[in-house]
């Protein structure tokens, strides 16, 4: 696989896109010089589109140095600004590790205008909104996404963190032990371990490798005679945070002239301190350090190799990605690909290539391998397999051909590109707007201006031994030194000469793709839901044609269902094999087809295996048959079922090292969604299976199968009906629906005792799960008001006043159609007996205040649970979800959520104080945790309860 490599670490998954060069798309950038007359603007332009986006463009400075970029969409259902601050953690003082973290958390807790410490966030959720940030090494970024009429509101409360933020002194203290509760609840996670360990070997004068989190320690009071910490905060705060390093975008449907009043009117007055991004000059590794070879301890079982080089930030050559080029072959997975080679001979199952932890003036290139058992045993045989494929690049790989390739198939990517929500647009340009030209902040992930072969040969002449840095991480390092903050084993070696070995054999470079889509004509016929083409028995078709995204792809779903794919715990392992099986197999002979913008998945699930094919209407076909194919008539060796069988084991046997709290929701659908099985149990039932089990699953599966398909998107009813005939024909389906069984969830018994999930964490936690009367829609709309009502009260009494933890929230939590409220608190230090105290005495006082509700109290909250309902799709392959999703639960009319609105609408004080009643009194499930605890045993505790009822009212 290939990461995008040239970004700096932080924002990799925030900018995406892939590259392109027929400029001849591209709809031209404007300078415009009507920026007189505009008070407080200095200059006005718009960025280079995509010739199908018909969002309103506007780019301002204003007088202060102020970027801020404006998108009007007039389809957008949310509002959503994103601000971009140069800097980060890289700029925290030595003696204050954490600082530039500490102070986005402060900003959050009150300004001169809005002094209350939850003025912004209870803003924000009375309006269907949510809000957060995020600290890198060069970047914070704050963001919120709001219902478009509060947007002035927003921005109001938003405006002033970057003005006249209050930095209370009462706050310092809770705000720091939130600070060290998510360092804490981080300790475990492998990949923070292996960055600590990271630090240790790169330059200790480069900004970027220091502590970012921060702790109660460092962050605790200062001595006598030293500023207070408060006055440390203010002085960062005034030292990084002014108008020429900020990057505003705003994401909303007012008209642009609208925005530009909102935005002109709140953010002119933010200080001009004449500040620049700050610049990195140290290297991010020493001349005289390599090659070295890092061993680092991991938590998990699970072990991975990474081969870093130092080079030359590729961020700067963004126009014609050099580092993409080579990240592009290194991590194919095609038929002659490392990772093929690897795969073949037992020693990994996924690579990926590309670029991390660049700062500006330097990075480094990463090839990371997940490696076998076997493989951990080969380190110098993979090593020497990659040097012979950057040998082969040297040789034959660095040719014209290739480069256009990549841009050609990214071409249509950015033609027919599909935004996300506002927030997501938001973010991206916000982040983009900090690193490229203004003009390019839509097209710079995109633009690629011609093959440079001098510039390409740069960075390959980088990838050789004597500049490596080897990184191996797995649970049988035994360490020498331990880093200072994560407490990671780890031991260092700088060898003369990196032991010999002898290469796989087979390694080639990829031909040209044949998957290539070239028929990309946009089909205009827009259906308004799916329609029921195909009724027979064993075969159910619907289908959408849609046009609204402008762009000819198509999304298809199969569910293959079988009576008994998760009866047992063994069928459900063998389900998730089968699936597992078919992508593995498929992997070297689709990889090309992925490039192409085909993309398959198969994944399991109680009721059978789905089929998900996405891409362009254009060769969607054959892939589709090439799956079918493999699925039927495919050899199982035992060298896939293993390979396959590794990676299942491995996920499950760590299930225990995942985050608390998401052991314990899934805990929570063990205990009351049918069939469901516990990761152990699934564990236990896959580790003796074999190529001849799985041959004959294959067999028994598809001999008793039920077939419901769905293909939206741009293509019309007679390609639908064609395409999917081919795959009925194929599978000779021949079972009713009445013959497959349904999910159910279960009605919570008061005789339940506290549920422990099966963990290795060492925090305390608390879920507690108020569960609704029964599955009917006015159940369903009150409990989902009810959450939008308790949510921001119970994080500001449980998380910023009582400083219970990091992971804080209370929520609406429908387990399939069963209605409920989740209350979770994880806590570094305190007992779970403790959190169930506070709990109580926080509902009782939200009792208290549903008791005092009014109509007009209420009405902002169920108007935000209703526009959350009825949210607009922001792209196909969301929208094909939301529409799969209803057709599970039976809703063929494509109505429910309309439905639910409206109940939602029909709510009333009275109801919900009615509803809340007869949460505590019955329907309340605790799942609970202090280190030492025994799991439970949820499947026996549980066996005896009864479906949810169904009733409606």
């Amino acid at each position: 696989m290939m990461r995008i490599p040239f970004f700096p670490t932080a924002v990799t998954t925030l900018l995406g896109g892939l590259a392109l060069s027929l400029t001849p798309i591209l709809a031209s950038p404007s300078l415009a010089d009507d920026h007189e007359g505009r008070e407080g603007v200095t200059r006005v332009e718009t960025p280079l589109v995509s010739p199908h986006d018909n969002r309103d463009y506007r780019i301002l400075t204003l007088d202060n140095g102020l970027s801020a970029l404006l998108v009007s969409d007039p389809e957008a259902d949310k509002a959503a600004a994103s601000m971009n601050v140069g800097v980060g953690s890289a700029s925290d003082s030595s003696d204050l590790a954490g600082l530039a973290h500490f102070v986005e958390h402060m900003l959050f807790l009150g300004t001169d205008e809005f002094p209350e410490a939850d003025a912004y966030q209870r803003y924000i959720s009375r309006h269907g909104g949510s809000h957060n940030a995020f600290t890198a090494s060069q970047d914070t970024n704050y963001f919120f996404n709001i219902e478009p009429d509060a947007l002035p509101g927003a921005l109001d409360r938003f405006s002033r963190f970057f003005i006249a933020p209050l930095f209370n002194a009462d706050q310092l203290e809770s705000e720091r032990n939130i600070v060290h509760s998510e360092f804490q609840a981080r300790l475990r996670d492998d990949g923070r371990r292996i960055h600590d360990a990271l630090n240790q070997v790169l330059n200790p004068d480069n900004p970027t490798t220091g502590f970012a989190v921060g702790s109660r320690e460092t962050l605790a009071d200062r001595s006598e005679g030293e500023p207070s910490l408060r006055e440390r905060v203010i002085d960062f705060y005034e030292s990084h945070y002014g108008a020429n390093v900020m990057h505003l975008a705003v994401v909303a449907p007012q008209p642009l002239d609208e925005l530009e009043t909102l935005v002109r009117e709140r953010f002119v007055d933010v200080p001009d301190r004449n500040l620049s991004r700050p610049e990195v000059e140290a290297p991010l590794v020493k001349a005289d350090s390599l090659p070295l070879a890092l061993d680092v301890q991991s938590v998990r079982d699970s072990r991975r190799v990474l081969f870093l080089f130092p080079i030359t930030d590729p961020i700067n050559h963004y126009r014609h990605k050099p580092a993409e080029y080579l990240a592009n072959l290194l991590g194919h997975e095609g038929e002659g690909s490392l990772l093929s080679a690897l795969r073949e001979a037992g020693l990994a199952d996924r690579l990926s290539a590309g670029v991390t932890r660049g700062d500006g003036n330097e990075a480094l290139f990463s090839i990371d391998i997940s490696l076998t058992r076997a493989g951990a045993d080969h380190l110098p045989r993979i090593q020497a397999s990659l040097f012979e494929a950057i040998a082969l690049i040297a040789d034959d790989g660095l040719e014209e051909w290739r480069y256009d390739e990549q841009a050609s198939l990214a071409e249509p990517e950015f033609r027919f590109q599909q935004y996300g929500s506002p927030l997501d647009s938001a973010m991206r340009l916000a982040m983009n707007m900090a690193h490229f030209p203004l003009e390019d902040v839509n097209y710079a992930p995109y633009r690629m201006d011609g093959f440079q072969r001098d510039q390409i040969q740069s960075y390959l002449d980088a990838l050789r031994p004597d500049n490596l840095l080897r990184v191996y991480s797995g649970p049988d390092v035994q360490g020498e030194a331990v880093s200072p903050w994560f407490q990671v084993s780890y031991r260092v070696q700088q060898p003369q000469d990196w032991a010999s070995a002898e290469p796989l054999a087979g390694l080639s470079l990829p031909g040209p793709n044949p998957f290539i889509a070239e028929d990309l004509t946009l089909l205009e016929q827009q259906d308004e839901k799916p329609q029921h083409l195909v009724d027979e028995e064993g075969f159910s078709l619907w289908h959408q044609a849609d046009a609204r995204f402008d762009t000819p792809k198509v999304e298809w779903r199969f569910s293959l269902q079988h009576p008994n794919a998760a009866t047992e715990a063994q069928d459900a392992a063998l389900s998730r094999l089968l699936a597992g099986w078919l992508g593995d197999s498929l992997n070297e002979q689709l990889y090309m087809a992925r490039l192409a913008g085909q993309r398959f998945e198969a994944y399991a699930h109680a009721r059978g295996i789905t089929l998900s094919f996405s891409g362009w209407r254009d060769g969607q076909e054959l892939v589709i048959r090439q799956v079918l194919s493999q699925l039927i008539e495919g050899e199982i060796t035992e060298a896939s079922v293993a390979r396959v069988r590794y990676s299942l084991e491995r996920e499950w046997r760590n299930a225990p090292q995942a985050p608390l709290y998401r052991q314990a929701n899934r805990t929570l659908g063990e205990a009351l969604v049918r069939p469901q099985w516990p990761t152990s149990t699934l564990l236990e039932a896959v580790r003796d299976l074999k190529a001849e089990d799985l041959r004959e699953f294959r067999r028994r599966f598809l001999d008793e199968l039920r077939l419901e398909a769905m293909a939206i998107g741009n293509l019309n009813a007679e390609l639908a009906k064609r395409e999917a005939r081919l795959v009925a024909e194929a599978l000779r389906p021949s079972l009713s629906s009445d013959q497959i069984p349904d999910l159910e969830p279960l009605q919570v018994s008061n005789d339940l005792p506290p549920l422990h999930p099966e963990t290795s964490r060492k925090e305390s936690l608390v879920l507690r799960y108020l569960q609704g009367p029964d599955r009917s829609l006015t159940s369903q709309a009150r409990l989902a008001v009810l959450g939008q009502l308790i949510s921001t009260p119970f994080y500001t009494r449980l998380r910023t006043e009582q400083q219970l933890g990091y992971v804080v929230n209370a929520s609406y939590m429908p387990l399939l159609n069963a209605p409920g409220l989740t209350l979770l608190v994880q806590s570094p230090d305190t007992p779970s007996e403790e959190i169930q105290a506070h709990i109580d005495t926080f509902l009782e006082e939200f009792s208290q205040m549903l008791a005092g509700l009014d109509e007009e109290a209420l009405s902002s909250h169920r108007q935000a649970v209703r526009d959350r309902l009825l949210q607009r799709d922001t792209s196909l392959g969301s929208m094909t979800d939301r529409l799969w999703r209803s057709l599970a639960y039976g809703d063929t009319e494509f109505n429910r959520r309309e439905k639910l609105a409206a109940r939602v609408m029909e709510t009333s004080p009275e109801s919900l104080r009615e509803s809340w009643a007869t949460l505590h009194d019955k329907g309340v499930l605790n799942i609970t945790f202090d280190p030492g605890d025994s799991p439970s045993d949820v499947l026996a505790l549980t066996a005896e309860l009864s479906p949810l009822p169904q009733s409606d009212g």
